[in-house]
Formats: structure tokens, sequence, C-alpha cells
């Protein structure tokens, strides 16, 4: 079994999950089932995946989970522009999150090509 914990990936995706929750405590009560479920169940999804990939023991089976990963960060991103172009996210928030799932996408596309051509 592989320990995730030592993966730059994770411990970024590990920050995301907690910097969107935080970031969506003052969203409207309107948003509810909306933008603030979608962004913490896709920054959750991120590093769950990376989690669970790590378990399996199958090497095809972990790229699969980190491309899921690799995916709902993709997604996440789109939902925090959105949320920022559509005002429920300051500038002033909405800037370390896109920088953070940089940081967590770039590594976490680095580590799936790696696997794969090993």
């Amino acid at each position: 079994m592989r320990d995730h914990t030592k993966l730059r990936a994770f411990q970024s995706a590990d920050r995301l999950a907690v910097a969107v929750y935080q970031a969506t405590v003052g969203f409207p009560k309107s948003e509810a089932f909306g933008l603030t479920s979608q962004l913490r169940r896709g920054a959750v999804s991120v590093a769950s995946n990376i989690v669970e990939g790590s378990a399996r023991s199958s090497q095809a089976d972990y790229i699969r989970f980190l491309d899921i990963a690799l995916g709902s960060a993709r997604e996440l991103q789109y939902q925090l522009s959105l949320a920022h172009r559509v005002g429920l996210l300051t500038e002033q928030s909405y800037a370390p999150l896109r920088a953070e799932v940089e940081q967590t996408s770039k590594p976490l596309a680095a580590l799936i090509r790696a696997l794969r051509t090993s």
C-alpha cells in the first residue's frame, strides 16, 4: 500500500479542501444545495480519490483514481471561477484557491504521467 500522505498532490489537495470549506462558510443559505455543496464535494473528491487510489493494489487502479482526482480538480477550478464571477467569492478569496488548485493539479498530472511511462 502506498503512503498518500507523502504525496505533494495529496498534501495540497488536503489544504485545498480545508480552504474551500472555510471560504464557503459565508455563502448565502440559498446556495447550500448549489455551489456551496458542489465546491465542498469537489474539493473533498480530489483528496479522497488520491487516498483511495493509493490503497489500491494494482497500478492501473491507482492511475484510474488519480485520473478521477485530476478531473475533480479541473471541475473544482471551474466551480471556483463561477463562484467568483457571480460574486460569491471576492478576488482576495478566489486567487489563493485558484493557486491551490494549480498546486494540486500540476504534481498530480506529473505523477500520472510518470506512472504511465514506468
